[in-house]
C-alpha cells in the first residue's frame, strides 16, 4: 500500500495493530478522522492516553476501575455470598447485562493453557485463593468459555477447592462448545446462569 504522507502511513500501522482491524479498514479510519475537526481528533487522543494511563484495577477482584475498588466490590446490595470466576472483563460486561446475576466477580485475566506456556501463575489464580480462604462464599461459579482452555481451568480450580466448603457450579451448557462468553445472546446467557449446575470432577 503506497501513502502520500508518512504520518498517514504511520497512523494506519497503528490502527491495524487492533484486533480485528486490517490495513484497509484502518485506512478508513485514519481518513474518517482526517475529515474531522481538529478537536475531534485531540479528544480521541486523549481519551486513549487517559485509559492507559488512569484507569485502576480493582484490588479485590480485578475488574476495571477508575478507583482501587470497582463498582461492583463496592455495591452492598450485591449478594456477597456467590463468586463468579471469568475469564476476562468481556464476561463481566455480557454476564451483567442479562441482568440475572447478583453476586460478586473474580476476572482470572486468562486461563490455563499448557500448550502455550500459561500456568497458574500467569493469571490471577493466587489471589483467588486467597479471596475464597479470607472470604465466606457459599457459592462459587465456573463461567468459562466451553474450550479446552476454559474446561483445563476449572478442573484445576476445582480440584483446588476440595478441600474448602463451598458449593461450586459451573453455567450450564446452553453456550455452545468451542464459544466465548462474548459472543452468546442475553438471554442465552442468562438463562446459563440461572440454570447452573453442580460441578464435580
Amino acid at each position: 500500500m503506497n501513502f502520500p504522507s508518512q504520518l498517514l502511513e504511520k497512523a494506519v500501522n497503528e490502527i491495524s495493530r487492533f484486533p480485528g482491524i486490517g490495513k484497509k479498514s484502518a485506512l478508513r479510519m485514519a481518513l474518517y478522522l482526517l475529515r474531522q475537526n481538529e478537536d475531534t481528533a485531540k479528544q480521541l487522543g486523549e481519551s486513549i492516553i487517559a485509559l492507559r494511563s488512569q484507569i485502576k484495577y480493582c484490588k479485590t477482584c480485578g475488574n476495571v476501575s477508575d478507583t482501587d475498588s470497582c463498582n461492583i466490590c463496592n455495591n452492598q446490595l450485591r449478594n456477597r455470598n456467590i463468586l463468579c470466576v471469568v475469564e476476562d472483563l468481556r464476561d463481566v460486561m455480557a454476564i451483567e447485562n442479562t441482568a440475572q446475576y447478583k453476586g460478586l466477580y473474580h476476572i482470572l485475566g486468562g486461563v490455563l493453557s499448557p500448550i502455550d506456556g500459561i500456568g497458574p501463575e500467569d493469571i490471577n489464580m493466587a489471589s483467588l485463593f486467597n479471596r475464597l480462604e479470607q472470604e465466606n462464599f457459599d457459592e462459587v461459579i465456573l463461567a468459562l468459555s466451553a474450550t479446552v482452555e476454559g474446561d483445563t481451568t476449572m478442573y484445576y480450580i476445582r480440584k483446588k477447592l476440595r478441600e474448602l466448603p463451598v458449593k461450586v457450579s459451573v453455567i450450564s451448557r446452553g453456550i455452545s462448545v468451542g464459544g466465548s462468553l462474548e459472543y452468546a445472546d442475553e438471554i442465552t446467557l442468562g438463562r446459563s446462569i440461572v440454570s447452573r449446575i453442580p460441578y464435580d470432577i
